[in-house]
């Protein structure tokens, strides 16, 4: 089953927009978190509204992750029934090659360290009225819950290539099976 060349054409321009609007929506993110802890500091007898500003991060977040693990999923599925059946294009196996040997392990697709970052310096702000025990739990936990995920989803997105491509090809040879 090969794609035409349309097909190619609309998958590869849906990973560059998608490529584009992760990072359009980086800055976004932080601009619209800043602004939020901003407002934070003219309410400062509630320590849990930095909660507002750590949802801003997290929907920031998830946003990122959900179209970097799109494109990922559109460029494994390219170079499995695109790629390997023409001599056409190679743009998705050549990138996969060079990825691993990039020293310090290339790019942070999710911009994992500023997301760790901005929940770091968003407690801060929740800190200055001196929060009750409870408080400063809830605050603690949910910061401490959305770095974990920060870090399980870089973790996730470093094995999603290899992982997706194993599968795309089981899948091309389960329904070369079929037919």
């Amino acid at each position: 089953m090969a794609l035409t060349e349309t097909e190619f054409a609309v998958l590869r321009q849906t990973i560059a927009s998608r490529g584009t609007t992760r990072m359009v929506l980086l800055p976004a993110t932080l601009v619209a978190w800043a602004v939020v802890a901003m407002a934070q500091l003219f309410l400062p007898e509630l320590p849990v509204a930095s909660l507002f500003s750590l949802a801003v991060l997290v929907a920031g977040f998830e946003a990122i992750h959900s179209l970097h693990v799109g494109v990922e999923r559109l460029g494994r599925y390219l170079q499995v029934y695109y790629e390997s059946e023409t001599d056409g294009p190679r743009w998705e196996t050549t990138v996969m090659a060079v990825g691993p040997a990039l020293p310090g392990g290339g790019i942070d697709p999710l911009f994992s360290f500023v997301f760790a970052c901005a929940a770091f310096l968003n407690v801060i702000p929740a800190l200055l009225p001196e929060p009750g025990r409870l408080e400063l739990g809830v605050i603690g936990v949910l910061h401490g819950a959305f770095v974990i995920r920060v870090v399980r989803a870089r973790g996730a997105a470093a094995r999603q290539r290899a992982v997706e491509l194993e599968s795309f090809k089981a899948l091309r040879v389960r329904q070369g099976d079929r037919q």
